[in-house]
């Protein structure tokens, strides 16, 4: 059974070194007394050592991002290929971040490694920093004796992964955006702009051109029940989310609903296929057997589609299937990926047929992202123009047919 991480504390300290030089410095640990043995070993005399205090405003710890863990395997890869031992590796990492709450975990995780724990074991405890698929190939690397090599490799996949998550934040973003500022200058408008003329119209008396008179009365429901309706809209918002985590077959039909949208459909057909690629790649280099590393990709593809595709091909090859037969058979994957499974399959190259199907794929997400944000540039300005002009006319049309009865 894994043991609970062990918690600890930043503590300042005071000292001085063999030639009696003072010297101040900080230091996380689980007490005072291990910080001072540390300090000894270092050849510094601990003179006062007192737990650092937690700031008044803004102490609280920041978030560990997974773009921070890709970063933190970069440098631990890099420095082991270099030679330097674990614990210094742990120890020169710590020193760099500026992330109270990484640098607390990496001397965690240090601690547990000089207290005997492996490394993959350190990490099982830190789930949420370190996922099933990672500390499964941190096991596979110490076991193979490859933890350098394997370290390298997870640090590639982690900065891929992160990238092509990056890229499907940004092609979601545009979209939301033309909506909430379409959304906003409607609101604007509405609230502020059209009851000024609504004053001026009342002075006109007769009645109001049909498009003016339902700007009119959409102004007048929004002033009264805009409350409202931001309640629903959160409470719609909220409850969708909620749905698609509690109902497999909603998530699946949303997610479907999704992947048929142009343009970020495409997106996100691109994006599922690098990761199962990636992923796949990743899990059967590092010698991990191709049903269990099919168990792990369904969960890394981001899309309940895919994922159950991954599992039903899962359940093929155990029964003894081909890959790129069982790929054929769920009909989810290009006929070129298909393809390039079973020359990879063939020739004994798997993992090297898969990353370059992730590198196609992942350009691929790239050129639609950056095709994405040159069509809307200008679709947003056509939106916002639409809008204020529609406002602006009915807004005039009183004016002139006022102007025409003169």
């Amino acid at each position: 059974m894994a043991t609970k991480a062990a918690e600890l504390n930043t503590y300042i300290w005071e000292g001085t070194d063999k030639r009696g030089t003072k010297m101040k410095g900080e230091q996380a640990a689980k007490n005072p007394t291990l910080v001072k043995a540390e300090l000894r070993r270092q050849g510094i005399q601990p003179k006062r050592v007192r737990k650092k205090p937690k700031a008044l405003f803004g102490g609280g710890k920041k978030k560990i991002t997974p773009r921070e863990i890709a970063i933190f395997s970069r440098q631990l890869a890099t420095m082991m290929h270099s030679g330097v031992p674990l614990v210094q590796s742990f120890e020169i990492i710590a020193g760099g971040s500026d992330n109270a709450s990484m640098k607390e975990m990496v001397l965690g995780i240090k601690s547990d490694v000089e207290g005997g724990a492996t490394l993959s074991e350190a990490m099982s405890h830190r789930p949420l920093q370190f996922d099933e698929l990672y500390v499964n190939l941190v096991r596979a690397g110490e076991t193979a004796g490859v933890l350098d090599t394997l370290l390298d490799t997870i640090a590639t996949y982690k900065e891929k992964t992160e990238s092509i998550k990056g890229k499907i934040k940004k092609a979601l973003f545009y979209p939301a955006t033309v909506m909430a500022v379409a959304i906003l200058v409607s609101i604007l408008l509405l609230v502020w702009v059209v009851p000024q003329f609504e004053s001026i119209f009342k002075s006109f008396g007769g009645d109001l051109p049909a498009f003016t008179q339902m700007i009119v009365d959409a102004s007048e429901s929004v002033q009264e029940h805009g409350f409202f309706y931001a309640i629903i809209a959160g409470g719609a918002i909220f409850g969708l989310i909620q749905l698609k985590k509690r109902s497999r077959k909603f998530a699946h039909f949303l997610d479907r609903a999704i992947l048929k949208v142009p343009i970020v459909g495409q997106i996100m057909n691109h994006a599922a296929i690098a990761r199962f690629a990636r992923t796949l790649a990743t899990t059967f280099a590092a010698g991990v057997p191709l049903v269990d590393a099919l168990q792990t990709v369904a969960g890394a593809t981001g899309n309940i589609v895919y994922s159950d595709a991954v599992l039903k091909i899962r359940d093929d090859v155990a029964t003894g299937h081909q890959l790129q037969l069982a790929m054929r058979q769920v009909d989810v994957f290009p006929h070129m990926v298909v393809q390039m499974t079973a020359i990879g399959e063939e020739s004994g190259n798997l993992d090297a047929m898969l990353t370059k199907v992730a590198e196609f794929y992942e350009e691929e997400v790239d050129n639609a992202v950056d095709a994405l944000s040159s069509l809307l540039e200008p679709f947003i300005m056509i939106i916002i123009g639409g809008i204020v002009g529609s406002m602006v006319i009915g807004m005039y049309l009183p004016i002139f047919k006022l102007a025409a009865t003169i």
